[in-house]
């Protein structure tokens, strides 16, 4: 696996991380053993970046995640993210809170769920609204000072919203869902001003929340409580729309001889030296097609074929309904 850097001075990790947030919540997931065996197995191929909230699973995927580190810390770039409010007796409930003392408790809380002394990157997972982001960020600052941080980041967040919690923090890296289905941050001035700034961008939902992978071809085939059954791109219409660019898309990666999911982590990978992808994985077979993802090499004319068929806003649908909560 292939290395990068996260921001200026930030620390390096491998070009393909792995996103843990499936193994404990919203779509299938799996028994703890095999969730451990692939995040060991990730670490074994150099899928050093291990990403994780305290809002997956309300708390319990970082503690998962803390189980599987055990004997080797040293190994991960644990990174995980404060800032979204849930209820243990309202599942469905949430609130962004980026409040300099509710940021302060919650990373002490995810410490000790992910039995570490310092979390290596820690994200304001949503930008409050009602909070300056001058004050949240200066409080993510505040737990490096405090050496309970290594590096700071920030989540879906705007291009002026950046710019302006740059000017009072080191950010390392800014984790926005960018894909072929969602070019968001090509457009918005979002990736360009995570340029000018040195930060790295740490592309979530690379595969279209599974979709571009091909597997998936009916909402009948998922859980009753799946995310997915809630992502506008996979309601009915939407789907079938979306369904004809992942056929297009598998017909590339035949005459590049790697897998829907491979072609689309690769060219990804190819937007820049600056790009992490970060996929989510619950199983050791989809770890390893992941990670040979970065050994797929796309020419000009292959990359021209894959931008002609996903131009920004080829997608039907929103990516979510609600845009402040992944």
């Amino acid at each position: 696996m292939t290395s990068r850097r996260l921001g200026t001075h930030g620390p390096a990790v491998g070009a393909i991380g792995l996103g843990c947030m499936g193994m404990s919540e919203f779509y299938d997931c799996v028994a703890e053993a095999e969730a451990l065996a692939t995040i060991d197995r990730a670490l074994e191929l150099g899928m050093t970046l291990i990403d994780t909230s305290d809002m997956y699973g309300r708390g319990t995927n970082e503690e998962l995640v803390g189980r599987a580190l055990r004997g080797h810390r040293e190994r991960a770039t644990v990174a995980t993210k404060g800032g979204i409010v849930r209820r243990s007796d309202d599942p469905a409930y949430r609130a962004v809170n980026g409040t300099p003392a509710y940021l302060r408790a919650a990373c002490d809380a995810s410490l000790v769920r992910l039995r570490v002394d310092r979390i290596d990157l820690y994200y304001l997972h949503r930008a409050d609204p009602n909070v300056p982001i001058e004050e949240s960020a200066g409080a993510l600052a505040e737990l490096v000072q405090a050496g309970k941080v290594r590096y700071i980041g920030l989540s879906e967040v705007d291009a002026p919203t950046l710019r302006r919690a740059a000017a009072v923090a080191p950010i390392a890296a800014l984790q926005s869902e960018y894909s072929l289905f969602t070019r968001d941050v090509e457009t918005n001035g979002v990736l360009h001003a995570a340029r000018e700034l040195g930060i790295a961008l740490v592309a979530y939902a690379p595969l279209g929340r599974g979709m571009l992978t091909g597997a998936v071809r009916s909402t009948g085939e998922l859980a009753p409580d799946d995310l997915r059954r809630r992502v506008p791109r996979f309601d009915p219409g939407n789907l079938e729309r979306n369904l004809t660019l992942v056929d297009g898309l598998s017909a590339i990666a035949r005459d590049a001889g790697c897998t829907p999911a491979q072609l689309a982590l690769a060219w990804l990978l190819a937007q820049g030296d600056d790009v992490v992808a970060l996929p989510g994985c619950e199983r050791v077979e989809h770890v390893e097609e992941n990670v040979a993802a970065a050994a797929v090499a796309l020419d000009a004319a292959l990359l021209a074929r894959i931008d002609a068929l996903f131009p920004p806003g080829a997608a039907a649908g929103a990516r979510l309904r609600d845009q402040r909560f992944a």
